[in-house]
């Protein structure tokens, strides 16, 4: 048997909106794409290592509090650890060109009609959204700002 990969993907939610980036056509694996941020846990690093890593690497952001959410994908060869993210520090960027070409913010209706790198995933997104939004969570602006509700102005 051929070891899985193991990768860490995040939602990062906000204002019941979920944050995708847009795979590039030419990427080998899941091109031309919507995916969550996220990539490959490097050896010796833990999943929410990794994904704090590649939050700061691809969007420039430092994350708080990743919470583990189960996420379904059809991929055999993946061992998927996903991430809800809620609170981090600064705004998200397009910080990794050479991976995507694109990075947007989804209302939970608009990701029916995407082309997924996971399909099987569109639930566990949608469930984490839902749980985001039904608690009363903190995101963090940036470091000169205090902490805002997603429901503040």
């Amino acid at each position: 048997m051929v070891a899985q990969i193991p990768i860490s993907v995040a939602a990062l939610v906000r204002d019941g909106l979920v944050l995708l980036v847009h795979r590039h056509p030419w990427r080998r694996w899941y091109p031309d794409c919507w995916d969550l941020i996220g990539g490959h846990v490097e050896s010796g690093e833990l999943p929410h290592q990794a994904i704090s890593r590649e939050c700061l690497e691809e969007l420039g952001v430092h994350v708080y509090d990743p919470l583990p959410i189960p996420m379904t994908v059809n991929d055999p060869s993946l061992d998927m650890h996903a991430f809800l993210v809620t609170r981090w520090e600064g705004e998200p960027v397009h910080a990794a060109p050479e991976e995507h070409d694109d990075l947007r913010w989804f209302r939970p209706s608009d990701l029916a009609d995407l082309k997924m790198a996971h399909p099987a995933s569109l639930s566990s997104i949608l469930s984490a959204v839902q749980v985001a939004t039904d608690q009363p969570l903190r995101t963090v602006r940036s470091s000169a700002e205090e902490e805002v509700s997603p429901a503040s102005p």
